[in-house]
């Protein structure tokens, strides 16, 4: 006795199982999980903590730059309305019985930045000048941003009900596209800020510190944080003294989720065609027996 909607439904099953595991694989190939935006020349800060007075001068020139209400006092932490604050850190150092150091602080501009990745409305991106800047309009308000961030940089705007959006520094790059330095960086009066091409204040930090023995730590701070940062730090005293966050990985989270993702499309296909075949045996015609007539039961 021929079951011939059995067989259908196999066949169906069989159909979208195959058809599934093809749109998966065309539709998410690995590469489309990568957040490996090629930055030539990026732009970028260098911070020589040695040389920073604690002045303030940056960060009035960055709430100025960007319209964000002044103060009276110098801020002492990153919010909604202050993209960079000099953090003052008490430190040990050689040949001194009690100091601090004062280390500006703001959004690091990773190369393969882990907020950018963790947007999943494409509202953070990677500027071809190197900055990491926003579309607020694009914004969702899910704040994985924050989460994903290793430095613990964007802040959310709470108190806007209307069209809460994310904060941080954009290393003014509205002024960049006019062929201006970042506002704080004009304005730094004791050579603690240098702006330029990543790879030229690279260059220039290795050079500090082999002309300078003594005077610095043998460690550009951003070089290969994180798989890399357009801010970088130089530093007499240990980074972690600074309050900058120690014993992150060399390469970007992002690289360690895109070996995820890119498996992600095989694995779903591989459970799909196991699914398929299991509803396909589950719903096997049933063996048939003959009674003694020769009729089948």
């Amino acid at each position: 006795m021929s079951t011939p909607h059995r067989l259908l439904r196999r066949d169906l099953l069989k159909t979208v199982g195959g058809g599934v595991a093809a749109a998966l694989l065309t539709q998410f190939p690995p590469a489309a999980y990568a957040n490996e935006i090629e930055v030539a020349q990026a732009w970028g800060l260098l911070i020589d903590v040695t040389r920073c007075v604690g002045c303030n001068s940056c960060t009035r020139a960055c709430k100025a730059a960007n319209g964000l209400p002044p103060t009276s006092n110098a801020p002492q932490a990153l919010d909604s309305d202050t993209y960079t604050f000099v953090d003052v850190r008490p430190v040990t150092a050689a040949n001194e019985s009690a100091s601090r150091r004062y280390v500006k602080r703001q959004c690091m501009h990773c190369l393969n930045a882990a907020c950018v990745s963790a947007c999943p409305a494409a509202a953070m991106y990677k500027s071809s000048a190197g900055p990491v800047v926003y579309q607020p309009e694009r914004c969702l308000g899910c704040r994985y941003c924050q989460i994903a961030c290793p430095f613990g940089v964007p802040r959310f705007e709470w108190d806007n009900g209307i069209a809460p959006v994310i904060s941080k520094c954009w290393l003014c790059y509205s002024r960049l596209q006019e062929g201006k330095q970042p506002a704080c960086a004009e304005a730094c009066p004791s050579g603690a800020l240098r702006f330029g091409q990543r790879d030229d204040l690279l260059a220039q930090a290795h050079g500090q510190i082999v002309s300078n023995p003594g005077r610095y730590l043998d460690h550009v701070y951003g070089e290969s944080e994180v798989g890399g940062t357009s801010i970088l730090y130089l530093s007499d005293v240990a980074f972690e003294q600074l309050g900058l966050p120690a014993n992150l990985p060399q390469t970007a989270p992002p690289q360690e989720t895109e070996k995820i993702m890119s498996a992600l499309p095989y694995v779903l296909a591989g459970v799909t065609c196991l699914m398929t075949g299991t509803a396909a045996y589950t719903h096997r015609r049933p063996a048939t027996s003959v009674r003694n007539d020769g009729q089948e039961k």
